[in-house]
This record gives C-alpha cells, structure tokens and sequence, in this order.
C-alpha cells in the first residue's frame, strides 16, 4: 500500500492511496471464511458450506466491502499522523472511481479531495479593542414597565364599543389575497396617537381599515403584529382591514401585595419601593443579556475581520454542493456562502483559543448546568429538594434524549462560554453607555 499526498496550493491537495492485491486478499478470504461457517444455501448444510460457493456467489461484494473499510481505516490514520488541519471530509474522485474494473482488476488506485487551513495568528491582548453599549435604565422604563405589569395582572372586561386603552382582537387581512391573521391583536394605547381615532367607537364584527405603515411609530409592535421579522416589516406598505371578533378592557392592578406576590412571588418583596427596586434589576438583567449579546456579536465581527485565514474556498463550495444534494443548488450557495465562511473562520479562530490556553469542559460541568436549568425551569431550590436524588436521573435523562444532542449543545455552549469570558478578560472593551432607543438604532444599524 502506497499513501501519498500531492498539494494543488497551500490549503487544497489530493490523497492517493494504491493498493495490491495483498492488501486487502487476506482480509477478503477471512469473510469468506466467516461466512462460509455461517451461511444457509440450499443443499449445503448450515455451516458447512465450501468457501468456493460463497466466494462465487459475494466475493466480489465482499471485496468491494473489504477495499472500502480499508480505504477508509487508512485515510483517516494518514489524516491524523500528518497532522493535517483538513475542513469538511475527503472527496473521493468518482470518476476515477467509475472505471474501476471490479471483476478483473487486482490492484487499485483512489484519490481523494481535501481541503486544508493554513496556520493562522490572532491578536489576543489589552491591543484589541472592542466597543459595549451597557443600556441605562431610566425612571421612564421603570414606570412604563410597572403600568404594563398593572395591566398585565388587572381585571379584565368585555365592553360593547372600544375606546383608548382597549385591546382589539380579530381576523387582520391586507390587499394581498394570500395573507390572512386570524388571530392578529391590537393594543390601541400603542397605536401612534394620531392614528388612534379609528379604533373608537367600533363593536364586535365590524371591520376597520388602515394604513399598515402609519400604524406604530416603531418595527418592533408592527413585526409582533403581523409575526413576522423586524427586517421583514421595514418597508410593509399598503391598506389592511381588521374584523373585529373581541374587544378586551383592563382595569390596572393597584400597587399593593397582591400584585407583588403575583408578579415575583410570594413574599419577595414587601412594599411599593421595594417593588420598583426589583422591578429595576429585573430590567437591568433582561438588557443586560441582550447588551452582552451583542457584545460577544461585536468580538466575534472583530476576530473575523481582523484575522488573516486562507481558506480553499473552491474545495469548500463543491464538498457543500456534494454533501448537500439536490438542496443546495448554486443559487442557494451564491447566498449563503458568506455567512458559512463568517461562521467557519469564527469556530477556527475559537478552537485556536482553546487549544492553545488549555479550555476544555468536563463531563461533570454539563451536568452541573443542566442540573442549573432544569431547577430553574421548575421552581427552584425548592424543586431540587423536593426530588432529592432523583435529580440526577431527569439530568441523565435529559442529557441522553435527541440522541445525545442535549449533551453536546450544552457541552458547546460552556465551550463558547469559556472562550468568550478569556476574551472578554484580556481584551479592552470601551464601553458606551446608551439608552434602550439608542441601543436599538445601534442593532437595526448593525451589518456584517
């Protein structure tokens, strides 16, 4: 056997493995053996048929099987010994391949595709800077939180006609005959003022007509409005109706214990400045994620952009459109290659990290954080105690469901998690406090 590799380029080459007849024979009269002990044939007792018979009859299949397993144990130890940083899998020549004469033919030659990275460097100091947006949270937010929170948990009516602060439910359609909501909601108070008007003074089965983009002054109510992406509602023009089937009224909840217990659980809190205190770190958390989020996005757009990575882009296109059939046509490739590389380059760079800082994550910390969420999920402390040992058998169980697919995007999260906190650590982040509005420009501004 005979194993070479002949580079095109730094990061594309092809693998040429030639085998003789004595590489793979012993291993194909070997099966034949085992089946011969094996096999039930007609007019042969079981077990005892000769091994010409068998190899007549699949010894052409079995060296097919034989040939392929070899193949594939010697690729892979010759990928692996060489050190070679290979993206995708090996492509074999099929066409080479196609014109191997199997009845006849006693030694072979293969080749395969690979495609392969370069090493690369990345900047890993106080150097690199980064910009945070930490989100203020102002008196404003607060109060309009606790109102919605009032309403949230007030008692609701059913009126006969609508007027300002109803809620209006029913079947939403537009010029397009194709769309239709039947269950589309609308929060007057929300609706821009000017605009407001044409929702008084409607009943139960009548219908109002409106202009969609004159709806709301912000994407965010008319995308939950229509279910749709904020993207895909920015330029949402044209006449819709609605027909009423529901107008709700809710008289807010008064700021009392009730609805403290109600909205943090009982005894949380005890009185109203406690109440607005929570409510404020409560807040706080929520924008605190999504300012963090886009933080992490911010890090990842820079280690990207600013790390050098040679990748066989050609290679990378044709293993896609081998591996993904008839789905991926090369309309879909032209549209989505981009972001497969942004993703590619961004995992590269992130294993790099790890591998040369020592990150791992042990099989007990994806334990531990599933055993986090899945008393979270159930009522806390509490839930944990009342189970006891049991716990650790709903871990198991979780872990193991979707085929262990739990276990590894848990696995990968704390990966990620790890990296992202050595960056965060060893990096310089400029942060930029910003309002909630502020913050939202910067997302809808934000492109790769």
């Amino acid at each position: 056997m005979e194993i070479t590799l002949n580079k095109k380029n730094s990061t594309e080459g092809v693998i040429k493995i030639t085998l003789s007849e004595g590489d793979y024979q012993p291993h194909v009269e070997e099966k034949i053996k085992e089946y011969a002990k094996k096999a039930s044939i007609k007019g042969f007792r079981s077990g005892k048929v000769p091994t010409g018979v068998i190899k007549r009859m699949y010894g052409k299949s079995l060296m097919v099987d034989e040939i392929n397993n070899l193949l594939s144990s010697k690729l892979n130890s010759y990928i692996r010994e060489q050190n070679l940083k290979i993206l995708g899998e090996p492509m074999p020549n099929h066409e080479k391949a196609s014109q191997i004469d199997w009845e006849n033919q006693k030694d072979f030659d293969f080749e395969y595709e690979i495609g392969m990275v370069d090493d690369f460097t990345y900047e890993l100091s106080p150097k690199v800077k980064v910009k945070s947006y930490p989100i203020e949270i102002d008196a404003k937010m607060v109060d309009d939180t606790i109102s919605d929170l009032k309403k949230r948990f007030g008692k609701v009516s059913y009126p006969e006609t609508s007027e300002t602060g109803d809620i209006l439910a029913g079947e939403l359609t537009s010029e397009d005959p194709d769309f239709k909501l039947e269950h589309a909601r609308i929060e007057i108070d929300k609706v821009e003022k000017k605009s407001q008007e044409i929702f008084f003074g409607l009943k139960k089965d009548e219908t109002v007509n409106f202009e969609i983009s004159k709806l709301f002054k912000d994407n965010e109510a008319l995308a939950e409005l229509l279910n749709r992406s904020v993207e895909e509602v920015k330029k949402e023009k044209g006449t819709y109706t609605l027909k009423i089937t529901n107008i709700s009224r809710v008289e807010p909840a008064e700021l009392n214990i009730e609805l403290f217990d109600r909205v943090f659980g009982k005894d949380a809190v005890k009185d109203e400045a406690a109440f607005v205190v929570k409510v404020k770190e409560t807040i706080g958390e929520n924008y605190n994620r999504e300012s963090n989020h886009f933080l992490e996005h911010s890090i990842e757009d820079y280690y990207v952009e600013n790390t050098k990575i040679n990748l066989p882009e050609g290679f990378l296109k044709s293993w896609l459109k081998n591996t993904g059939g008839q789905q991926i046509t090369d309309e879909i490739l032209e549209k989505e290659f981009g972001a497969y590389v942004r993703s590619l380059k961004w995992d590269l760079v992130k294993n790099k990290i790890a591998e040369d800082h020592k990150i791992s994550v042990e099989t007990e910390d994806v334990r531990s954080k599933a055993k986090e969420m899945i008393v979270a999920q159930f009522g806390g402390p509490a839930f944990a105690e009342q189970l006891g040992d049991k716990i650790d058998g709903i871990v198991d169980n979780y872990l193991s469901n979707e085929n262990g697919q739990n276990f590894t995007k848990l696995y990968t999260q704390l990966r990620s998690d790890k990296i992202l906190s050595l960056l965060k650590d060893t990096i310089t982040l400029v942060e930029k406090k910003v309002s909630v509005d502020e913050f939202k420009k910067i997302i809808e501004e934000h492109k790769h």
